[in-house]
């Protein structure tokens, strides 16, 4: 969900630039007008966005938010196709509007999306790479358009960013943005489990195994399940994550993976979301044992001379 919001993005910036990056030449070569005509324009861009700043909640009332980035794009598409018909300063007015209601739209819709999408622990990172490559898209498309308009005509710069807005707003098939709600991503409860030894938050690595009793009926599941286990893992954090199948005994299956500290461990547990959480029920419900599955917690230690203390195993049953 949040490439899928990323990649709109960085397409709907790529294309849609083309109306501020031309906008000059516009009231130049097709407009023949002066500052003073390109300071009503962007008044004219700036109301369209305020008009639609004011009815953007009703409007996600009564739509999907993937509708509206593609309703938004179209919106862009006829201001371009708009400035590149006409010489008139009313009409290229209300074109700039409509693409400014239309830019506002996207973006917000876009911005919320990947907010929601994202957990609370790596929003922070999400948003950089968001800003970073929707930034780089309007980048590239002001060089892209300009470099149209300079080569070729600004009629076919402008028509050519109108046919990709079209395509941005076809691309919701591809790379739908979906409606998230804030309680998927926060993150699940977790009590630290007790230990027999005083850890510091530095001490580790920490290995992590957990036996799971699996009855021949639900391996295939029980497989697809730890697919999606492994993904949740190691976006959390988790090292050398491993399934294993003891040979004496088939039903039985081992996780592993490793924590380079004991604060990395409780950091990954942190970071698991609700969602996140439905895997382990579904874990649960697929495994066949009196016990819920255990989980073996150790410190590796070295054997050098120097450090001798024997590896300390901590155990408790799967939350």
């Amino acid at each position: 969900e949040i490439r899928s919001a990323v990649a709109r993005a960085t397409l709907f910036g790529l294309a849609s630039i083309s109306i501020l990056a031309l906008l000059p030449i516009v009231v130049r070569d097709q407009l023949a007008s002066g500052p003073i005509v390109y300071g009503i324009l962007l008044a004219g861009f700036g109301s369209g966005a305020f008009a639609a700043g004011m009815s953007n909640s009703f409007l996600r009332r009564i739509t999907s938010q993937n509708k509206l980035v593609a309703v938004a794009s179209v919106a862009c598409a006829a201001c371009c196709l708009s400035l590149a018909l006409t010489s008139s300063v009313a009409v290229a007015a209300f074109a700039l509007a409509l693409g400014g209601a239309g830019w506002l739209i996207a973006w917000t819709g876009i911005d919320v999306s990947v907010q929601l999408a994202s957990p609370r622990w790596v929003v922070g990172r999400t948003l950089s790479i968001y800003y970073a490559l929707s930034a780089g898209g309007m980048a590239a498309g002001s060089w892209v358009w300009g470099t149209v308009a300079q080569n070729h005509s600004l009629t076919w710069a402008l028509e050519g960013a109108a046919a990709a807005l079209l395509l941005v707003a076809a691309a919701g098939i591809l790379f739908p943005v979906r409606p998230w709600e804030e309680a998927d991503q926060e993150s699940s409860d977790f009590l630290a489990p007790e230990l027999a030894l005083a850890l510091k938050p530095r001490s580790g690595p920490i290995g992590v195994k957990i036996e799971y009793s699996i009855p021949e009926e639900n391996i295939e599941a029980f497989l697809g399940c730890m697919r999606a286990r492994r993904h949740v893992q190691s976006r959390a954090g988790a090292r050398n994550w491993t399934l294993q199948r003891n040979l004496q005994t088939p039903s039985v299956w081992i996780e592993t993976f490793r924590t380079p500290t004991w604060m990395d461990f409780l950091r990954l547990n942190h970071r698991l979301t609700a969602a996140d959480k439905e895997v382990v029920e579904h874990l649960q419900a697929l495994h066949d044992g009196k016990l819920p599955p255990q989980t073996v917690l150790s410190i590796e230690r070295t054997t050098d001379a120097a450090r001798t203390r024997p590896i300390e195993v901590i155990s408790r049953p799967l939350r």
